[in-house]
């Protein structure tokens, strides 16, 4: 049986990383991006060379019809859709007092709006006994300044994220919420420094910061068979950075 995934923000960073591995673990691969097609081609070609299969569409999933439109190629594609991961995400900083209510709206449209949408979607598409996947990130436990609209984007994912795992039990479909700590992505990366990289790393018990292998590990349980008695949780993916 054909297993289709969609992955949101499966251009680069973390959500490609995904994508090419739930296709390593069998799923056709809906990539998802938002602007850059070359790069989604390009890890539409990574997962064809590895003998997998995959598609590129596009979406901005801060609008309604776009989310359907993903969610209607998606199975004009690969058929039926077994599993949905979120992955597609904004960071904008800045001090609450500023007032940047421009960013803030950008941020929220794109972090909670969107995961709203695409979950949605997927609560209407997404086959009996699927898997939904959404993303936050283990910095709510830090309230570090100049993060309160992505904090807020974040803490709006974890709530929508338990609601909608009540919603869907009776299909037997698990909803749950990968939070990670610090990843060495261009999103994280862009704009620091190298002492404050080093200052952020050391923040981990083990030192470090992550790795996409580290993230992309737990979402392929979660979309396994070995993930279905997980259900409604928010697990922080983070070395320890609590």
């Amino acid at each position: 049986m054909t297993r289709t995934a969609i992955v949101t923000g499966a251009s680069g960073g973390i959500g490609q990383g995904i994508a090419e591995r739930l296709a390593k673990d069998g799923f056709s691969i809906v990539v998802h991006y938002a602007g850059n097609r070359a790069k989604a081609e390009e890890t539409v070609k990574r997962i064809e060379v590895a003998g997998g299969k995959a598609t590129a569409v596009g979406a901005d999933i801060s609008k309604a019809t776009e989310v359907a439109q993903l969610f209607d190629k998606a199975e004009s594609a690969f058929g039926e859709i077994t599993v949905v991961v979120n992955s597609a995400g904004i960071m904008l900083l800045a001090p609450i007092q500023k007032g940047d209510i421009d960013n803030f709206d950008k941020v929220i449209a794109t972090n909670l709006r969107g995961s709203y949408l695409v979950m949605s979607e997927a609560a209407n598409h997404v086959v009996d006994g699927g898997r939904i996947i959404v993303f936050s990130s283990s910095v709510l436990g830090k309230s570090f300044p100049s993060y309160g609209a992505y904090i807020a984007s974040k803490a709006g994912v974890e709530g929508l994220t338990r609601v909608l795992a009540n919603e869907l039990g009776q299909r037997q479909i698990t909803v749950n919420a990968v939070a990670p700590g610090p990843v060495a992505t261009e999103l994280f990366l862009n704009g620091k420094s190298e002492e404050l990289i080093a200052t952020i790393s050391k923040m981990a018990p083990l030192g470090r910061l992550g790795e996409v292998e580290d993230i992309v590990g737990i979402v392929s349980l979660l979309s396994g068979p070995e993930g279905g008695w997980i259900n409604g949780q928010v697990i922080r993916v983070n070395g320890g950075y609590t």
